[in-house]
């Protein structure tokens, strides 16, 4: 594939999604295909190709500025809201695909809440999700949880068990100096996961949304881009007051 046709081929994924009001990602699409229009328009030779490239930069430049203004106007009024349905056995919507764009250096502190981070892979589906906000916000300090006691009938085994996986994680993020802190509520029930930035993503299945994979040898134990999910909802909403629950 070549340049153009690679730089083609993202920039329009931008004007599906921009048409779908998914303006965010599409925002993401048309800053990585500007990116390679710019970096093939310094080495063009051919003149009427940079005649055609420089218009095309500045098209999707043009739409790309327009966009940042109305989520910045949105933000500030607080009515931004950007919604994906996701389709049962669908495949290609990690963490990192449904909301990785809002993880950078503004965040500082993260909370998770979900009734649902009980078992062994709803934990580990945690797991994931911290590994995504170490890799992706380098001023991160504290991670909250609000979740609820994994019970198997009177068998106080199972929380143990629970809490033993969470002792384990926050001694791990404290040698990385992020701190967990994690609070147990029976009546929880909103799954939503909250930035320090003031992005809010409300999944409706929560962090377990994907279905058990077939077998421990197929694709999508490890990458959950390959890990097909349940039918779900993506709400994503922006509040600029957003507050740290106390540990």
């Amino acid at each position: 594939m070549s340049v153009e046709n690679a730089a083609g081929s993202i920039l329009k994924r931008g004007v599906v999604l921009d048409n779908s009001k998914r303006y965010t990602e599409a925002l993401v699409c048309y800053q990585e295909g500007l990116q390679i229009l710019v970096d093939k328009i310094k080495v063009e030779v051919d003149s009427s190709k940079k005649v055609y490239l420089r218009s095309k930069i500045e098209e999707f430049m043009k739409r790309a500025e327009c966009l940042k203004k109305m989520v910045a106007d949105q933000k500030e009024a607080g009515t931004f809201h950007e919604q994906l349905h996701i389709e049962a056995n669908s495949v290609g919507h990690s963490y990192k695909t449904l909301f990785g764009r809002f993880l950078d250096n503004e965040v500082n502190h993260v909370t998770i809440e979900d009734p649902y981070i009980r078992s062994f892979h709803q934990c580990q589906n945690f797991l994931r999700l911290c590994e995504l906000l170490v890799k992706s916000c380098e001023n991160l300090k504290e991670v909250y949880l609000v979740t609820s006691h994994e019970t198997n009938g009177d068998d106080r085994s199972s929380s143990q068990e629970q809490e033993k996986w969470f002792d384990l994680l926050t001694a791990d993020l404290r040698k990385r100096n992020i701190g967990l802190f994690v609070n147990f509520s029976p009546t929880l029930h909103d799954r939503q996961i909250t930035l320090s930035s003031g992005w809010v993503i409300k999944i409706g299945r929560g962090l377990d949304m994907y279905k058990p994979p077939e077998n421990k040898f197929t694709l999508g134990i490890y990458d959950l881009e390959f890990r097909p999910c349940h039918q779900t909802t993506v709400d994503i909403f922006h509040n600029k007051d957003v507050k740290q629950i106390s540990s």
